[in-house]
């Protein structure tokens, strides 16, 4: 009992500490999660190699693989002629640039980083701001101190616009990832977590059931969250922001340019770009027919196995595999497609090593394994078990209720946490909970894991917040009323879909046969 006690609370002492360093940043996120390497050695916890055998399990695989032919899309520029040709789609109407900002951020956060698709967008939006924001001087206005006080009216309704353009990329960019597996940290962590816990959960989340669940809950609080920002920055006057009956000003206009030219500068789709778009769709293709839950998928059919032998890890390697193998220019049969007819020897791959490790996140992959290494420890040194048992009393609470609350403690923890460290600390304990209260686990980690990507309300919540808020034009106070109203948005979004729609993907009524086994020790 002793011996037992003492295994109990170092583990307590690995995680406070852990916890303490995530959020305060005395050390690199990353080297935080090094820690458990370490620590669970020596207080006897863990062996060494066990510890380090979770840091590089099938989740991180399917994260480096993802996010390789995100580089790709990203080096090639596909992200930009995309985010380009909808802004022309879609107008410089404020309601409808607006519109056709979010959107476009959204969709690309489903699929590269959230950091670098705000980063590619902040420069879009302040071209454009610059021709719509364009004055006049007072000093040289023949109406004199009438017009002035126009043009200052004006000056104040720019501001705000440009205000709520700046925080709908930032917003649209953290909403956007929580519609796909590799979209966000959480996401990879609530699945990883799942394999690690529940060995037997039958790859109950996988790339399609969860874009089943997760992209209409984006959808629809994408939606509501540009009605919010439409509301507080730039009204509901229909003929000015929809541009109803209205002909196009000289600003929109030359805005409109602006987005043309930046388009026009792109040129033509080359060979490399269309291949890395190929590869991408199939990629994408691939991850919906592996298992898509309502039939037998490919991986069953082609292998005539388990669909786990095959999982959404080896189809983002697969591809991220050819992107180092195809060439970057077309092979001499295609010579109609060639610039020059001169040989120059062989063409560089689609993707370098060079750009892949200027460009990928590296530090991910280490947090991600820091977090699989919490989880093991926590249960062989039977910490989670006592926590679970802790939380026995919620059983008369009713499940939407520890749902929300939940939610909510950890939409104001990622505040001023690392979202990824946020889901890595809460999710392990709240599985216990689950348990301790037979409650479907995924009940309450779904929620969470998405609430955990709701950094709102602060600039050094998260990197995009961080990008916008760089610009000058934002003060904190915009981004806390404007983010706190954004949090409950989402927390009613996640609330509605997990009762709704997920009760049917994931059979949250029941608790599952999988949610009773632990891990063998």
């Amino acid at each position: 009992v002793c011996v037992f006690c003492l295994i109990f609370a170092a583990c307590a002492y690995v995680i406070a500490l852990m916890a303490v360093y995530w959020c305060t940043e005395v050390l690199p996120l990353a080297v935080t999660a090094l820690l458990p390497t370490i620590l669970f050695p020596v207080l006897g916890i863990m062996e060494s190699k066990d510890v380090c055998m979770q840091y590089l399990k099938d989740t991180n695989m399917l994260f480096v693989g993802g996010l390789m032919v995100a580089v790709a899309v990203e080096h090639w520029n596909l992200h930009k002629r995309i985010a380009l040709r909808v802004l022309l789609l879609v107008g410089v109407r404020p309601a409808l640039l607006m519109l056709g900002f979010m959107g476009v951020t959204a969709f690309l956060s489903m699929w590269i980083s959230n950091t670098a698709t705000t980063a590619m967008m902040v420069p879009i939006v302040q071209a454009v701001l610059d021709q719509l924001n364009g004055n006049v001087d007072p000093q040289t206005s023949s109406e004199g101190p009438r017009r002035s006080v126009e043009l200052s009216d004006e000056d104040e309704e720019s501001k705000r616009m440009s205000k709520g353009l700046l925080l709908s990329v930032c917003y649209a960019a953290s909403i956007g990832g929580i519609a796909t597996l590799t979209g966000t940290g959480p996401n990879l962590v609530l699945i990883g977590q799942m394999n690690q816990l529940f060995p037997q959960n039958g790859d109950v989340i996988n790339f399609a059931s969860w874009f089943a669940f997760a992209f209409p809950t984006m959808v629809l609080m994408l939606m509501l969250a540009w009605f919010w920002l439409q509301f507080l920055y730039i009204g509901c006057n229909l003929r000015r922001t929809w541009g109803c009956g209205a002909a196009q000003s000289e600003k929109e206009r030359a805005a409109y340019e602006v987005i043309r030219e930046e388009h026009c500068r792109l040129g033509r789709m080359s060979y490399g770009e269309m291949s890395v778009l190929a590869l991408f769709i199939l990629m994408v293709v691939l991850w919906f027919t592996r298992d898509p839950r309502f039939m037998d998928g490919w991986a069953t059919n082609v292998f005539n196995a388990k669909a786990e032998f095959v999982t959404d890890a080896t189809v983002s390697l697969f591809v991220a595999v050819l992107l180092f193998v195809l060439p970057s220019e077309p092979p001499t049969y295609l010579c109609f497609w060639r610039k020059s007819q001169v040989s120059r020897g062989p063409a560089p791959p689609l993707l370098t090593w060079q750009v892949t490790q200027k460009k990928m996140p590296w530090n991910i992959v280490l947090l991600l394994g820091g977090g699989f290494a919490l989880a093991k420890g926590s249960e062989e040194s039977g910490l989670s078990r006592w926590l679970g048992a802790q939380m026995t009393p919620l059983h008369s609470v009713p499940p939407w209720a520890i749902a929300v609350i939940l939610c909510l403690l950890i939409a104001t923890f990622t505040e001023c946490a690392s979202n990824v460290a946020t889901a890595t600390l809460f999710l392990p304990v709240l599985a216990s909970m689950s348990q301790s209260i037979s409650l479907n686990p995924l009940y309450v980690m779904i929620p969470c894991t998405l609430s955990a990507s709701f950094a709102f309300m602060l600039p050094v919540a998260t990197p995009p917040n961080a990008i916008v808020f760089s610009y000058g034009l934002l003060k904190v106070t915009d981004m806390a009323k404007t983010g706190a109203v954004m949090n409950i948005i989402g927390i009613g979004c996640i609330s509605l879909a997990i009762n709704t729609w997920g009760r049917f993907l994931f059979s949250l009524d029941t608790f599952p046969s999988w949610a009773n086994a632990t891990v063998p020790v």
